[in-house]
């Protein structure tokens, strides 16, 4: 584990930065040009099409619908994810799985292979964070790694990053790409997620706090990073990517 910096005084005058940029809203059918293992638990897999002409994912946390076939007849099934990485000279998307027991995406993600196809639509919008904060914390579980990566290849050299990460396994552990200063915890309960976070004491200056992953653990989060650590909901955004019994979840944290 990781020493991280001694407490301060965050956000003596916080302000709300944060600009929120709509997209216009299409569809696309893509087609599937690579697929690339990430260890046990997670593959990425590129997308490519001349459908991709003028597509537009301008902050680390937005995130496109991927429509599965369903039965004859029946709507697709609808879930979001987190474009990773977007190529606009060879119109190429990255979108990374995590790879749960089971799912519509999941069982998808499994068996894809070169030359099948899907469609997207989206982004919807983009919320831009400023990368000039004093610090910015990054935190979740497994599902919010697409959008932690994308995020610290980002930073700028002399940023603060402070990365608390659930996983399943070390195996899914994987080294950042940053010019950031990079701090990271790994646990491997949800139980443990908590209490580093509280744990955690934040450096002096005005931060912002980004957290995703489950709904009710991130409720927590929310509550933990408003009435313990103080930071300004001004200065935060929480997500929870999924809930625990429910599909296609997707919805920020308030309060």
């Amino acid at each position: 584990m990781t020493t991280l910096p001694s407490p301060g005084t965050p956000h003596p005058t916080a302000t709300r930065r944060v600009q929120r940029v709509r997209h216009e809203l299409r569809r696309r059918e893509l087609q599937v040009r690579q697929v690339q293992p990430l260890g046990p638990g997670f593959v990425r897999i590129v997308f490519g099409g001349d459908e991709l002409e003028g597509f537009t994912s301008l902050s680390f946390d937005d995130h496109v619908k991927l429509l599965f076939d369903a039965a004859p007849g029946a709507d697709p099934v609808r879930r979001d994810y987190t474009p990773r990485h977007f190529d606009p000279v060879r119109r190429e998307l990255s979108i990374e799985f995590a790879l749960h027991e089971q799912g519509a995406a999941t069982d998808w993600a499994r068996q894809a292979a070169p030359g099948q196809r899907l469609a997207i639509g989206g982004p919807r919008g983009s919320m831009i964070i400023p990368t000039d904060y004093a610090w910015h914390l990054l935190a979740g579980d497994s599902t919010a790694l697409p959008a932690i990566n994308r995020r610290l290849e980002e930073l700028p050299a002399g940023a603060q990053a402070l990365v608390l990460v659930q996983v399943a396994s070390p195996a899914d552990q994987r080294p950042w790409h940053s010019a950031a200063q990079v701090q990271t915890q790994w646990v491997h309960s949800t139980e443990a997620w908590l209490a580093a976070l509280r744990a955690l004491p934040l450096p002096a200056g005005e931060g912002f706090a980004w957290c995703a992953g489950e709904a009710q653990v991130m409720a927590q989060a929310r509550a933990l990073l408003v009435h313990e650590k103080g930071v300004p909901r001004e200065c935060q955004r929480v997500s929870a990517y999924w809930k625990l019994g429910a599909q296609a979840f997707h919805e920020d944290i308030e309060g």
